[in-house]
């Protein structure tokens, strides 16, 4: 005899849901607490630690807004694809390539007004995301090749480039013998609205085109539906290829966005670990989000007070 037996609802109303929802919120909580007390820790001073350390003084605050505004533009990338069903795992090597164009176009055309050259270098930084995922989208589409484990390899030879060019060619000469790439010039570096780089900027722009475009547009549409069913979108007459390719470099282009802004406001030049474990933390806000955007833009800024809240907990 089963004593319990687990079941998924499909017909709960958007009251039902968020009343379960809080309720699984809660209860993490208190499951979290108990294994503090189990530890022999305060849990209340710790979850006011992590509160404090990340919404504590208007430092703090800005250094949540840092951490969350990568998060945020990747999860809306990661969306984009999980959608339509299409397991993105590649973040992590599309920041990096977004990155890596970024910095081609900062240490070569240093002599740039610099609204143009962070134009110049977003528009490449996403350019080269996007084809970074254009190259396992179009083997998804012609060859029906596993994007999962193609996306995931693609992180690695990614960053395993970009560690070629700092130990090799891009290294810079004037760095007395240490592995780095040279630090970019001052056109080449964001700047600050309200104490924070202008990334949060981007980050609410981000939010809103892909709320249009999701809701709004033929292509999120098309997008929804082929994530529903392949042959309900065969039977539409959707180019279910061309769905993929183009909303794979959407995807990607946003990813490659968020390279661009780390090497731009945050280490003011490429190192092969600019990506942060973003591209993997994405999946988990995106599916938190329930691949909404708006809901996007939250559920980021909560796990931003989380990794903030814990970094400066950790040192008192």
């Amino acid at each position: 005899m089963n004593l319990l037996k687990i079941t998924k609802r499909d017909n709960l109303n958007k009251k039902q849901e968020l009343l379960i929802r809080i309720l699984a919120i809660v209860l993490s909580i208190v499951c979290s607490g108990l294994i503090l007390v189990i530890f022999g820790l305060d849990p209340v001073s710790i979850f006011r630690a992590i509160i404090d350390g990340s919404l504590g003084t208007d430092l703090r605050i800005q250094q949540t807004i840092i951490k969350a505004v990568p998060l945020i533009i990747t999860s809306l990338g990661i969306l984009v694809a999980f959608k339509m069903k299409f397991w993105n795992i590649g973040g992590e090597g599309q920041i990096v390539m977004g990155a890596l164009a970024a910095t081609f176009v900062a240490l070569n055309f240093g002599d740039m007004p610099k609204p143009l050259m962070l134009l110049l270098m977003a528009v490449a930084s996403m350019i080269a995301g996007g084809f970074w995922a254009f190259i396992p989208a179009i083997f998804k589409a012609k060859m029906g090749t596993n994007e999962t484990i193609f996306t995931l390899m693609m992180n690695y030879i990614a960053i395993k480039f970009v560690t070629y060019l700092q130990y090799g060619p891009w290294m810079d000469p004037n760095a007395n013998g240490f592995p780095k790439i040279a630090p970019f010039p001052e056109n080449a570096i964001l700047p600050s609205v309200f104490g924070v780089h202008a990334g949060w900027i981007m980050a609410i722009m981000c939010t809103a085109f892909i709320y249009f475009l999701m809701k709004y547009t033929k292509l999120g549409y098309e997008i929804t539906v082929v994530g529903e069913s392949f042959e309900t979108a065969r039977y539409a007459g959707m180019n279910i290829n061309k769905i993929i390719i183009v909303a794979m470099m959407i995807s990607g282009g946003l990813c490659g966005l968020v390279g661009m802004i780390q090497a731009s406001a945050i280490e003011k030049t490429l190192v092969a670990g600019i990506s942060c474990g973003y591209g993997f933390t994405a999946i988990i806000t995106a599916w938190l989000a329930r691949l909404n955007a708006v809901a996007t833009l939250f559920a980021c800024l909560a796990f931003a007070m989380l990794i903030q809240g814990a970094l400066i907990s950790s040192w008192l």
